[in-house]
């Protein structure tokens, strides 16, 4: 356990950060399976926008690496650019 108060408190603050981004890590997976499972192709030309926003966020928060982000985005782009 820590001896020093800031250390809690830094322990604390950790904690916090990473419910955070778990939370906002989580909800863009979703809405990556929900695009992928979309079989209409004028909804998933609908979702892909906000879909690619969550992922430049995540990147710009430092919760996933930027090339990550931008490998997804292309993925999904494809992949919709690909439906009948």
């Amino acid at each position: 356990m820590a001896n020093h108060k800031s250390a809690e408190k830094r322990i604390r603050a950790n904690d916090a950060k990473r419910l955070h981004n778990r939370y906002y890590a989580k909800s863009t997976r979703t809405a990556i399976k929900a695009l992928n499972n979309t079989e209409n192709k004028e909804e998933a030309k609908k979702l892909l926008p906000k879909v690619s926003s969550m992922l430049d966020k995540l990147a710009k928060r430092n919760i996933i690496h930027k090339n990550k982000a931008s490998n997804l985005k292309s993925q999904l782009s494809k992949h919709v650019n690909s439906m009948k």
